[in-house]
């Protein structure tokens, strides 16, 4: 079927083009952002990072790119919650809008690195910062209590992580007060959630004597939440000890780094804050055990000890007892030597005058009546004459 030229010409001249709607720039500007903020409020867009650059320490500016596209970016420092650079891949949240000066580009709410080598990447960048401010030093790390009466608990309740570590705690020990935050674990509200946890928790008049962070294993991209900055500074700043038990064994998180002590799980959080009863029951049963034997053998040791000094004590007196004696033999021997009537009894005599003994004759008066005291007898008798005895005759 051919259609002849003057049937497209009836057609153009048929048809009346509607009039067009007068704008200024301003209001063309501004209805255009209104007709974004209605029809995408909020979106996602993924891509690579370039140009990225910050202005006067407060303004972020990069571009987001793919293969065949490219689109401006617009942030404030404090909405960057992990290092940046080029080349990273990350997914934005924002708002389209159209500048003032004509440029199309997205208003940035959030940025999250993904994929494996940019999450790598935002870690070790993270890690480098983190590790010259001296944030993960062992010296500013606190232990924690023996044995907590009161705990605070930030997870997500529905977690089976969660669950395993209130069944190990009620298990081991029990009587445990144990006060929960729940918090979202994953994506991009996780860690604004848990840092106001954190808040709430030391704010509080009563505060818990443990800070536990728990989360059950995951992927990087599930993990990632807790490698947010602001919510490593808020568990280095945390004035009640922290514990996290986050992901798997091998998974290690800057917020594990941080914390005053570092679980591999759930569970294994559980089991380093609260000792076993059953395993503290036995442990004092064996304390006793060894403690009585202890006390038999120092009753035995000291009941030995007075037997011996009893001995020895004996022993020193019957030595001293015996010494006494044989000194006071010696002394009765020298007493004996020197009675009187034992020298009487060896034929001398005892010479008195006037019942006095004479030690020295030259005063006795010629005629004058002595009495001579001998082993049997007293004899009186007269001076008749005193002379001195010549020496050494």
């Amino acid at each position: 079927m051919n259609l002849s030229d003057s049937f497209f010409d009836e057609l153009v001249e048929g048809t009346s083009p509607a009039k067009p709607q007068a704008f200024s720039v301003s209001e063309f500007i501004a209805l255009t952002n209104q007709t974004l903020e209605y029809a995408y409020a909020n979106v996602a867009v993924t891509g690579e990072i370039s140009s990225y650059k910050v202005n006067q320490g407060k303004y972020v500016f990069f571009d987001l790119k793919d293969v065949s596209g490219s689109i401006g970016c617009f942030a404030t420092v404090w909405q960057i919650r992990t290092p940046l650079e080029d080349g990273m891949k990350v997914v934005i949240t924002g708002t389209p809008k159209l500048t003032p000066w004509g440029k199309f580009s997205i208003t940035v709410k959030t940025v999250q690195p993904v994929g494996e080598g940019s999450l790598k990447r935002t870690f070790e960048l993270l890690v480098a910062k983190l590790t010259r401010e001296g944030l993960f030093d062992e010296a500013r790390k606190r232990p924690l209590p023996a044995v907590p009466r009161h705990i605070g608990v930030i997870s997500s309740t529905q977690a089976a992580g969660y669950a395993d570590f209130i069944r190990i705690i009620n298990e081991r020990w029990g009587g445990v007060r144990v006060d929960v935050a729940h918090v979202q674990v994953q994506g991009a509200a996780a860690p604004e959630q848990i840092i106001k946890a954190i808040r709430h928790f030391n704010e509080r008049a009563e505060q818990p004597e443990i800070l536990v962070i728990i989360r059950g294993g995951g992927s990087l991209d599930d993990l990632a939440a807790f490698n947010d900055e602001p919510l490593v500074r808020a568990i280095a700043a945390s004035r009640i000890p922290t514990i996290t038990g986050i992901g798997h064994e091998t998974d290690t998180s800057l917020a594990d780094m941080v914390a005053d002590v570092r679980a591999a799980t759930p569970s294994h959080a559980a089991l380093t804050i609260v000792p076993d009863r059953r395993e503290i029951i036995d442990r004092s049963k064996t304390r006793v055990v060894v403690a009585l034997e202890a006390m038999r053998r120092a009753l035995r040791y000291a009941r030995d000890k007075i037997e011996d000094d009893r001995r020895d004590a004996y022993a020193r007196i019957e030595n001293r007892m015996s010494s006494y004696e044989t000194r006071l033999d010696a002394v009765k021997r020298s007493l004996t030597g020197i009675n009187p009537e034992n020298v009487l009894r060896r034929g001398y005599g005892l010479v008195r005058a006037n019942g006095v003994v004479v030690t020295d004759p030259s005063g006795l008066a010629i005629d004058s009546q002595i009495d001579v005291e001998l082993d049997n007898y007293i004899v009186s008798a007269h001076v008749r004459n005193v002379d001195r005895k010549a020496k050494g005759k």
